[in-house]
């Protein structure tokens, strides 16, 4: 563990020491800037990506630990407020979280699994649990895609753009 924890921290000092989060997000924003891609379309592909690499990375904090530098940087610079930012990351992340094993509690789940069903593994837990996932996912993002479209604050002095 002590290892571990020595080279994440060489990774993270060299990672502020060289600005290269404040490059890509720059260098992002510019790209958003010239794809067109803006508003609930921009806000979805993050979410969609904060998902994706739940598959990769088990930690929320540690994913945000590596993302936020990087996004909110970005994202205020196309004009969205950071809180609006961290809650597409938080939808992202929280809607795999039942079908990626690389959550720490998926050993837990499995065996609470095999207490009903012995013959169920990884792909019969997933496969029950892809439905609600789907919901989530699309229910989550309308949700955020109602609170952008109206403007509603996510919360006290948190507004949806800058």
């Amino acid at each position: 563990y002590v290892i571990l924890v020595f080279f994440a921290s060489q990774f993270i000092a060299w990672f502020q020491k060289s600005n290269l989060g404040l490059l890509l997000a720059i260098h992002g924003a510019e790209a958003i800037q010239s794809s067109g891609i803006s508003g609930l379309a921009l806000i979805f592909l993050f979410i969609l990506f904060s998902a994706i690499m739940n598959f990769f990375m088990g930690s929320a904090s540690a994913k945000w630990a590596i993302m936020a530098p990087v996004f909110v940087p970005m994202f205020m610079l196309s004009g969205y407020h950071p809180a609006l930012t961290q809650a597409a990351f938080r939808i992202g992340d929280s809607v795999t979280n039942i079908i990626t094993p690389m959550m720490s509690y998926y050993a837990l789940i499995l065996t609470f699994v095999n207490k009903y069903d012995k013959k169920a593994g990884l792909g019969t837990t997933i496969a029950t649990m892809l439905p609600y996932t789907i919901f989530f996912f699309i229910f989550w993002s309308l949700l955020l895609g109602i609170w952008y479209f109206f403007r509603i604050p996510l919360g006290p002095g948190a507004p949806i753009m800058m």
